[in-house]
Parts: C-alpha cells; structure tokens; sequence
C-alpha cells in the first residue's frame, strides 16, 4: 500500500494500453522523427475566425477578406476558418528566409504581408487571446514587416457549424521580409 500523500502505483492492462493507442493519430512518421516536428496546438474559433496579432491589437477596419483565407490589417492578421465554432489545430514554424513551398496535402496555400509594429505577433483566438503555454512568437526580429505563409486543409468539412474536435489543420509559416503583395500559391475555389 503507498505511503499516504504519494500516488498509488498505475495499473495498465492490455486494453487500457489499446485504447490509447487508439486516440493517437498514425502520421507515417518514426517516433523520432515525430520528436523532431514542430507540435500542433488546438486554438478555439468564434464566428469563423483566429488571429496572428501583434500584441493583441485588432485593427478590423483595415482588414483585406479578398483572397478568403488570410486578411492582413494595419497590424497582424486574421485567418479564417471553414467552421464557425469550435477548435482548429494550428503550427507554427519560424524561419531566416523564405521556405520551399510545402505542397503536402495542403487545400490552400496564401502568403500575406504582416505588420508587427509592436514586434509580438502571435497566434490568437479572438474569445480567448494567447496561449500562454504554447505561443510561439511569430517575430522573433520585433518590430517589422513579415511574410506569412497560411497553409489550410479540411476547410470545408464543416462550414459554418460548429466542432468540438478539430477536422481543420493549418500551418503558419513566419519570417521577416519587406512587404509585398499576397501570393496565391494553392486554392481549392
């Protein structure tokens, strides 16, 4: 018996262990190599959209909605989601120079220009704010110009309802450059 104030010992029978296993998502890839990619992170969305803000500020009037994934403001961007409501999966990379386009199964790829005239733009929900926990910076250089890169998949599994679980994934890919136009690199429309 374990002393009090300890845990007792975990007990594991086969299909405990199966039914984790279960939950976790096959990708292809080694356990190692799993190690080594960067974590998705659940973001919560509320009436369609999430932000890369630049220390929180919310310039709407200034947002360009034209290409229909990702619209830049004044400062930072919103992205906008197939469902309405409910959580997304997001990663975010940042880089030193422009990446290779990372086709993969991606729907969508558009690259914006972003602001970030404080110099802290991170991923938000517009309900909740930052992950403390898990936000990444996506202007490690401060204040500046960058390119976003706005990968999207599963967008329309779900549009405008509501999902508890995730059924859309997005990858953010951040590095500092001059601004420029948008870049329609894919497009499912």
């Amino acid at each position: 018996m374990p002393a009090p104030g300890t845990p007792a010992a975990l007990k594991l029978d086969q299909s405990t262990i199966f039914e984790f296993e279960a939950r976790i998502p096959f990708t292809g890839r080694r356990a190692d190599e799993e190690m080594a990619m960067p974590s998705w992170r659940q973001v919560f969305i509320s009436e369609g959209l999430f932000g890369v803000l630049d220390e929180g500020d919310i310039a709407t009037e200034s947002a360009d909605f034209s290409n229909g994934l990702v619209a830049p403001m004044a400062s930072g961007a919103f992205i906008m989601t197939g469902i309405n409501t409910g959580y997304v999966r997001v990663e975010t990379r940042v880089l030193d120079t422009p990446p290779d386009v990372e086709n993969g199964d991606w729907e969508e790829i558009i690259e914006v220009s972003v602001h970030a005239p404080a110099g802290d733009l991170k991923v938000e929900s517009l309900e909740l704010g930052p992950d403390a926990d898990s936000a990444q910076s996506l202007s490690p250089s401060g204040p500046a110009w960058y390119r976003l890169r706005v990968h999207a998949r599963g967008r329309e599994i779900l549009r405008d309802k509501v999902s508890i679980e995730p059924v859309e994934d997005y990858l953010l890919v951040a590095w500092q450059a001059p601004p420029g136009d948008a870049t329609i690199i894919r497009t499912s429309k």
